[in-house]
């Protein structure tokens, strides 16, 4: 039986349309962390194949969360995480001019 990590209330959304779930609480903090890191790979291949602006900000909500779970899992505080992205955001800018850069 294939498995994948689900949002917390969903086996109790299950439930309450008339279906009792087949589920497990994950077995180690290492099968955790990389069900969630298996997890952000689906989210981000579901962003890339958004074809609606609605989609693709549901996808990116989605990322999102996954991404502060795996924060939270690893023990990094997202006020640690801002301040990183601040400062590389000021060093090295962001993404968004687009600019490809051109490797050989």
């Amino acid at each position: 039986m294939a498995e994948k990590l689900v949002r917390d209330l969903i086996p109790q959304i299950i439930r309450d349309s008339g279906t009792e779930p087949v589920f497990r609480e994950y077995g180690s903090e290492e099968e955790y962390k990389r069900s969630l890191l298996a997890k952000l790979e689906e989210e981000v291949a579901e962003l890339k194949a958004a074809d609606t602006d609605e989609k693709r900000a549901e996808e990116i909500a989605d990322v999102l969360e996954v991404v502060d779970a795996i924060a939270y899992v690893f023990g990094i505080k997202t006020e640690d995480i801002e301040r990183i992205k601040t400062k590389k955001f000021r060093e090295r800018g962001g993404f968004f001019c687009g600019y490809i850069l051109k490797m050989d």
